[in-house]
């Protein structure tokens, strides 16, 4: 039931215009694309949720033989009509259904996908890649993008505090400083998904995850904790902690045609907030009540991220910090 709801909503046409309408998503792709040109021209690859196609057809124009764009949802009939429209039904066969469940009689050279969630793993669709990659790539195969790195840091963020709180102590010359309490539990009880700007990080980020797409089982996205330990660069308000990532894309380390390639500078997609915003912003966990900080001050701890068991693509989060003498969960 969860399922048919995700995929529902993927249907509608508003969520694929504005992943079409981030330039750097949609551009970087088709950027590695055209870089991994010779691993693509005359292979087959397999876009694992092709949404409305347009990785598929990058993939054509580098040169593919044939492309399997695959989608649960119903968009994949806009991807038919679309593939139609550009001519390219002898080279794009869109399937309706999911990953795990459809039919493709070859082995594919070429994975290529758009899986990242919010703070990279919400959602969790890196799982169908993964089974894709375990039943249906060659030995040496390319997988876009091959690599991902989750961070997180601390952050200071005063706007959002008078925006969603504050704003409550004085409406229109009424007191409603007894709102606050509620309007804290609603705005900060869950991640918030918004952008920030380099100048509300506090820290240098520390990396919570790491992911190889070409090795990565997927019980190893089941929990994922990772201790760290900050050093205030600057005296302010500690408003919470802010996670983004890079994907990576990269051949594989061992192919043949690979190695034979100059050296050259990696293709990254970040979602950092010292780079142009896109559509995944960062993901903001943040506290009940700021903690003042002092310039050089320490925060440590961990966090876990785990599937919820209800909901393999809900995330569960558990922040565990100490700073100034004092314990904190979140």
């Amino acid at each position: 039931d969860y399922d048919v709801a995700y995929f529902k909503a993927y249907s509608h046409i508003g969520v694929h215009e504005e992943m079409l309408k981030d330039h750097v998503r949609t551009s970087t792709y088709r950027n590695a694309i055209m870089h991994h040109k010779d691993l693509i021209s005359g292979k087959v690859v397999l876009d694992v949720g092709c949404g409305t196609g347009v990785l598929s057809i990058f993939c054509a124009f580098a040169g593919a033989t044939r492309v399997y764009a695959v989608d649960a949802s119903d968009i994949a009939f806009q991807a038919m009509e679309i593939v139609r429209e550009n001519e390219l039904s002898d080279k794009v066969v869109v399937l309706h259904g999911r990953i795990e469940d459809v039919d493709i009689e070859e082995k594919v050279d070429v994975i290529i996908s758009e899986w990242m969630g919010y703070m990279l793993l919400y959602e969790s669709m890196l799982g169908s890649v993964i089974f894709a990659r375990d039943k249906w790539l060659k030995p040496g195969g390319l997988i876009l993008p091959s690599h991902a790195s989750l961070y997180m840091a601390p952050v200071t963020n005063s706007q959002r505090y008078h925006d969603s709180i504050y704003f409550w102590r004085d409406v229109y010359g009424i007191k409603m400083s007894s709102m606050m309490p509620l309007a804290k539990l609603c705005a900060f009880m869950e991640p918030s998904v918004e952008t920030i700007s380099g100048e509300n990080v506090l820290t240098w980020p520390a990396v919570v995850a790491q992911v190889d797409c070409y090795t990565i089982q997927a019980q190893k996205l089941e929990t994922i904790t990772a201790a760290f330990k900050f050093t205030s660069m600057l005296q302010a308000p500690l408003h919470g902690f802010a996670f983004w990532f890079d994907v990576e894309f990269n051949g594989p380390r061992q192919s043949p045609s690979n190695r034979k390639r100059k050296p050259d500078v990696s293709i990254v997609l970040s979602t950092a907030p010292e780079d142009a915003p896109t559509h995944w912003q960062q993901t903001l966990l943040y506290l009940f009540e700021p903690i003042e900080l002092n310039k050089d001050q320490i925060i440590e701890g961990s966090v876990t991220i785990s599937q919820s068991q209800q909901h393999a693509r809900f995330l569960n989060i558990c922040l565990k910090y100490f700073t100034g003498d004092q314990w904190y969960v979140k």
